[in-house]
């Protein structure tokens, strides 16, 4: 062995290694957070993965009853969702303004669903002014589900501005349909039919809110309709703990971006779920979480990011005035 090798190795032994210290406290209050945040991360991770792909849906019918009422389901997401509820068993009450796509729809449903399915219409226009009119219209709905085993109640239509505007160029008439039918419909209805449920001890209530009530921390120019789903997702989450004891099951679900006419991005994508695709995720939710925001697809997307929508969408260019609203645009739209 050269002598360099053997002085090298004799220093070695030689040497007093400093014996190894407990690390210092701050040091191990990061390792713990680290840990904290990498474990809640995958927690997190893979309770989505469950909710997406894992957890079966209910046996709606079995489970809540053989009746479902939907309204605004004469288009978009109402109408898949009505689709998806025939083909699960359920016999359906679809509440609509159009008697015409009313008929369209009842038939798309009996064609697709069991032979032992049943349909009823309600023609209603939820945006109507008169409180006597909206009485005598929920009266329809109830006349309608009188004496069945009415199991889920799907507070689907909704209205918003025809364009994005300033409150104040908000005409009257386009703010008040709003609230009609968002709030005031949703809850008359909810409140008809609820009873019906816990004296029989099971149903289910979904409200459709929106990402822009609870998602983004503001929804400039459609302030109005924001509101309205704030007032959804809240409504919700009560009734949900006032009547879990009794057997019903409420939920608010919240889409982000669905393919819909009444959406600014058309056609589906991997993150933009058709009506179809969105109505099958939506009905393996029901009965779980009382807010559910941008039920989980069938592939691997989950909308669009609801900050893009706020900012692609009612954002406003600047120095830009927005469009002043003259006519009402509403229709059944799960946004």
């Amino acid at each position: 062995m050269p002598a360099e090798d053997e002085m090298v190795l004799l220093a070695a032994d030689e040497a007093s290694w400093p014996i190894s210290s407990p690390p210092p406290a701050w040091f191990a209050a990061l390792v713990a957070i680290g840990l904290y945040i990498v474990v809640r991360s995958a927690a997190t991770f893979l309770l989505w993965l469950h909710r997406a792909f894992l957890r079966p849906g209910r046996d709606l019918a079995g489970w809540y009853g053989t009746w479902a009422v939907v309204t605004g389901a004469t288009d978009g997401i109402g109408r898949a969702v009505a689709l998806e509820l025939a083909r699960a068993g359920l016999h359906l009450v679809l509440v609509g303004r159009s008697p015409d796509k009313l008929a369209r729809v009842a038939k798309e449903v009996l064609a697709a669903a069991p032979p032992s399915c049943k349909v009823r219409t309600v023609e209603f226009d939820l945006a109507v002014t008169g409180d006597d009119d909206a009485r005598r219209g929920v009266a329809r709905v109830v006349a309608a589900v009188e004496g069945r085993d009415v199991g889920v109640l799907v507070n689907n239509a909704g209205a918003t501005y025809p364009c994005a505007a300033y409150f104040h160029e908000v005409e009257r008439p386009v703010w008040e349909a709003v609230l009609r039918v968002n709030v005031e419909a949703a809850t008359r209805i909810t409140r008809a039919l609820l009873p019906m449920m816990a004296a029989k001890g099971r149903g289910a209530v979904v409200n459709v809110g929106s990402g822009s009530s609870v998602v983004v921390p503001a929804f400039p120019l459609y302030a109005v309709y924001a509101a309205s789903k704030a007032y959804v997702d809240q409504f919700s989450r009560s009734l949900s703990v006032e009547y879990k004891q009794y057997g019903v099951d409420v939920q608010c679900q919240i889409p982000l971006y669905v393919a819909t006419k009444m959406s600014p991005v058309k056609g589906a994508s991997p993150f933009i779920p058709s009506p179809e695709e969105y109505a099958r995720a939506a009905l393996r939710c029901i009965g779980y979480e009382a807010s559910t925001t941008q039920a989980e697809r069938e592939s691997s997307g989950e909308g669009q990011d609801a900050a893009t929508e706020e900012s692609s969408v009612t954002r406003p260019r600047k120095g830009a005035r927005a469009r002043r609203p003259n006519v009402l645009v509403s229709g059944p739209e799960w946004a």
